[in-house]
């Protein structure tokens, strides 16, 4: 009889830089219930090195599947579920539109330019600070966002002003 599918290898990186690969060749890698692996092993220092190995243990050549049937026998090897239940369409990025939007920056809500000096920014956060500042009926975090930018402007306004030290001369 033929075979239905081709023998397959999952190849994925470990955490220490080495790669894990675990192979099916009598039947192909299942979710429900999860299918063991005929054969894997970590350790390898390379993908080429991982497939190599893989083939040997197979006896035959083998087509690269996606990593995460790899990762999934890692996580049963430490005693955690093949697949999390988060995995599919909770893990994709959520659309642009129902994101939050992107915090402003440290310039716009000062309302300064990025070359603005020293005095422009206390300037600037002095008179935004008038309208922010919950005494004075403002948004208590519009007045820490305001407070937050100042202080990350001049952060970097005095890393910049910093002079770089003199060499002394040889002699």
């Amino acid at each position: 009889m033929s075979e239905l599918f081709a023998a397959a290898v999952s190849i994925a990186p470990t955490r220490r830089r080495r790669f894990l690969w675990a192979a099916w060749w009598t039947a192909p890698p299942s979710r429900e219930p999860f299918r063991r692996p005929d054969a894997s092993e970590g350790g390898a220092r390379s993908r080429d090195e991982a497939l190599r190995r893989a083939e040997k243990a197979a006896g035959r050549t083998l087509v690269q599947i996606e990593p995460l049937w790899a990762r999934a026998w890692a996580r049963v090897l430490m005693g955690e579920p093949p697949f999390t239940q988060t995995t599919g369409d909770a893990t994709r990025a959520a659309p642009r539109a129902s994101r939050e939007p992107e915090q402003a920056s440290i310039w716009q809500l000062l309302g300064l330019t990025p070359q603005a000096t020293v005095a422009e920014i206390r300037a600037a956060f002095r008179q935004r600070a008038l309208v922010t500042h919950p005494d004075r009926g403002g948004d208590p975090e519009a007045f820490r966002a305001l407070r937050a930018a100042h202080d990350e402007a001049l952060a970097r306004r005095t890393r910049t002003a910093k002079r770089p030290r003199r060499k002394r001369p040889e002699s």
